[in-house]
């Protein structure tokens, strides 16, 4: 297992809409290092784009701050409804480093994936979990939470972030 590096905004491969992941295909040495990867940042969640493999995959674990590791690997994810109700929450990004957004967010998603295994999952999500999945799940479709902005608040959170890369430079 290894740490992968991170891509960073405005990196053109967090706008691309990724690829399914074929049927078959060996994610093992991927699945641990983007795991591994995740813990490392620290972060809750992390999705293929995120380290430069444009398939529709993405790794969580939304206790593992709180609890015991719980990690949840999603293959070529689904999400096959979300709840009329939603709230605001704020989010921050591994690719976007040292600036959070308040992002509105379904409350309450059901999705299908297939697990490290291969196996077909179906399950309902609702708080941090389903706010975790969504955002991963942007990801996998080329979005990035500033996509989820005004023009205004946008562009506020892009120079944010900007101050944020200079001061780190």
């Amino acid at each position: 297992m290894s740490v992968l590096p991170i891509l960073k905004w405005p990196d053109k491969r967090l706008a691309t809409p990724c690829a399914p992941v074929a049927e078959g295909e060996d994610l093992t040495s991927l699945i641990a290092d983007m795991l591994e990867t995740m813990y490392d940042a620290p972060g809750r969640g992390l999705a293929g784009p995120q380290v430069g493999v444009l398939k529709r995959l993405f790794v969580m674990d939304v206790e593992w701050k709180t609890g015991p590791r719980n990690p949840v690997v999603m293959v070529n994810p689904e999400i096959l409804w979300r709840s009329e109700d939603s709230q605001v929450g704020e989010e921050g990004c591994l690719s976007i480093p040292g600036v959070s957004t308040e992002v509105s967010r379904p409350s309450q998603v059901r999705v299908r994936w297939q697990d490290a295994t291969g196996a077909m999952q179906e399950r309902e999500f609702d708080g941090f979990a389903a706010r975790c999945i969504q955002h991963e799940y942007d990801h996998l479709d080329g979005r990035v939470t500033f996509d989820h902005l005004s023009v205004l608040a946008r562009a506020t959170a892009e120079a944010r972030y900007q101050l944020q890369k200079d001061q780190d430079a």
